[in-house]
């Protein structure tokens, strides 16, 4: 009987491409994307809520809309750069006080101030564009005023599903909590100008 000769050959499990990711990698820049998108829907369509509460005119609401957008972006960007330059000055200060080498800090995940602050300022334009866009072709006033809610509220919930897809995270729970913020926003902000505008000051 011929002598066998048994070979056992490492057979590589087809492991995902996503086992073994880290997604707080992503933290980073998903946080102020996120953050940025939802602020700017919710603050500029709040302030174009609140402005269309007392004024009628298309003109009111975008110019309304328009200013929140530049102010919003450029508050954004400023306190993103700020927080994250902070973050990275304390981590680059307790890897020298743990003797971390040079080479060392370079593979180390450090945040980046830049790329923060810019992700946050173009998502909050890209949120902020909604309801301005939504606003700006409606004539009738009320129209105008459903059409920014539904338009918000489309987008909100787009925004909560592709945070909450990227951080693998509950998408439901993700959608709900963000849509329920803005129509909270958006209708106090509503309620309280119309209060202060039907008043004699």
């Amino acid at each position: 009987m011929a002598a066998q000769n048994d070979f056992n050959v490492p057979i590589p499990e087809n492991k995902s491409t996503n086992e073994g990711f880290d997604y707080s990698q992503r933290g980073q820049w998903l946080r102020a994307a996120v953050l940025g998108a939802s602020d700017g829907l919710v603050s500029v369509a709040s302030l174009m809520m609140g402005i269309g509460a007392v004024k009628h005119e298309v003109k009111a609401m975008v110019l309304t809309g328009f200013a929140g957008l530049v102010a919003g972006a450029c508050s954004m960007a400023i306190g993103e750069f700020v927080s994250v330059s902070s973050q990275l000055d304390v981590e680059v200060s307790q890897m020298k006080r743990n003797g971390t080498s040079d080479e060392d800090s370079e593979n180390e995940q450090l945040p980046n101030p830049m790329q923060a602050a810019a992700a946050s300022a173009v998502a909050f334009i890209f949120g902020a564009m909604v309801p301005l866009l939504a606003a700006s072709f409606i004539v009738n006033h009320k129209m105008r005023l459903i059409v920014v809610v539904g338009a918000v509220s489309i987008a909100l919930v787009v925004f909560g599903w592709v945070g909450a897809f990227l951080g693998r995270t509950p998408k439901v729970k993700s959608c709900f909590r963000i849509l329920v913020g803005g129509w909270m926003a958006m209708a106090i902000t509503f309620g309280l100008t119309k209060l202060i505008g039907s008043t004699r000051l």
